[in-house]
């Protein structure tokens, strides 16, 4: 079984893995919990966390901003770790965090691509790779929302994607472009023979299936509408139980086709999945879309989280006119 971490050396936080595991977390929630458990750890001198409280949590959590320098974000998911350590793990709720210095690092305005540059990044991809990017884009999905797809989440005939269990454990629907539905149709039938071959395996448990769904409906792990729509290309052991799956496509990999791909597409920006979706945000507001129209697409909480888009449309060619342009018109 694939360990997520090297737990070797620390049955302490081995022993914090497995209680996640048991629990269903999700692996990056576990691999990201683990990591500033650790860090919380070490930054103490290596004392077990029950013989500390509120006062070293306070000062790791300032260490963070004070001397790292780390995002509201991070700061945030760190909280969140220990949160999780001392609440639910010991089971010694941590007290008001009163002296808990709050991050105030402004977070950087998102990178966006030219309607251009999307065309060129994609010029540089085939078959599913380039389906998978052009979703990113067309749909404005996060990578994770992305990889989890299974085949029944395409709605062919209203031209949408159904998200489950998004960011916030929040269900959605966005919009697909038309251009991919011939794609989407393909990459579906080769999930299909993908399965067909899986099925012959006499220890294949089909795909991971939520508890309750898992069931409810003992037979839907080995059917095609609940396989993932970019599944792996190979069979592997599911940490949880052992049983032996096809995974969804891996989220480093998807990363770096979109790195190699920039590259190759001499685009200098710094090209990420999440450049994808600013770009579709941007480009939806820049056609004429409505601010919460866009808001609902990206399943964002609160519309002045979408608003971060507007200030991209805003300045440069998109907004203010340069007075160096009156300037150039005038000279001789």
């Amino acid at each position: 079984m694939t360990r997520i971490v090297d737990m070797s050396a620390s049955p302490f936080l081995r022993s914090v893995q497995e209680y996640m595991l048991v629990r269903r977390y999700s692996l990056r929630t576990i691999k990201s919990y683990l990591y500033w458990i650790k860090s919380f750890i070490l930054f103490n001198q290596k004392q077990h966390p029950s013989s500390m409280g509120t006062q070293e949590v306070e000062a790791f959590l300032n260490h963070l901003v004070v001397q790292r320098n780390v995002s509201a974000s991070t700061q945030a998911i760190a909280l969140n770790s220990i949160a999780f350590l001392y609440n639910k793990y010991l089971g010694q709720p941590l007290g008001t965090l009163s002296g808990l210095r709050h991050s105030k690092r402004q977070a950087k305005l998102p990178v966006v691509l030219t309607q251009n540059e999307v065309a060129l990044l994609l010029s540089q991809l085939a078959g599913t790779h380039k389906l998978m990017v052009a979703m990113l884009y067309g749909s404005g999905l996060r990578r994770i929302e992305l990889l989890r797809l299974r085949t029944k989440d395409i709605d062919f005939n209203h031209l949408q994607v159904q998200v489950w269990h998004g960011k916030g454990n929040k269900h959605r629907l966005v919009t697909l472009a038309p251009e991919l539905l011939a794609a989407l149709q393909a990459q579906i039938n080769e999930v299909e023979r993908l399965l067909i071959g899986d099925l012959t395996n006499t220890v294949y448990a089909g795909v991971w299936m939520p508890d309750a769904m898992a069931r409810k409906y003992p037979k839907a792990a080995t059917s095609l509408n609940w396989q993932y729509l970019f599944p792996a290309s190979k069979l592997s052991h599911d940490p949880h139980c052992g049983a032996l799956r096809r995974h969804h496509f891996d989220e480093s990999a998807l990363n770096k086709v979109i790195r190699r791909a920039a590259i190759r597409a001499r685009i200098r920006k710094n090209v990420t999945s999440h450049t994808l979706r600013h770009s579709f945000a941007t480009h939806l507001l820049q056609s004429g879309a409505d601010i919460r129209t866009v808001q609902q697409q990206l399943g964002h909480s609160d519309v002045t989280t979408t608003e971060i888009y507007t200030h991209v449309l805003n300045h440069g060619a998109y907004g203010v006119r340069s007075p160096l342009s009156s300037i150039s018109r005038q000279t001789p």
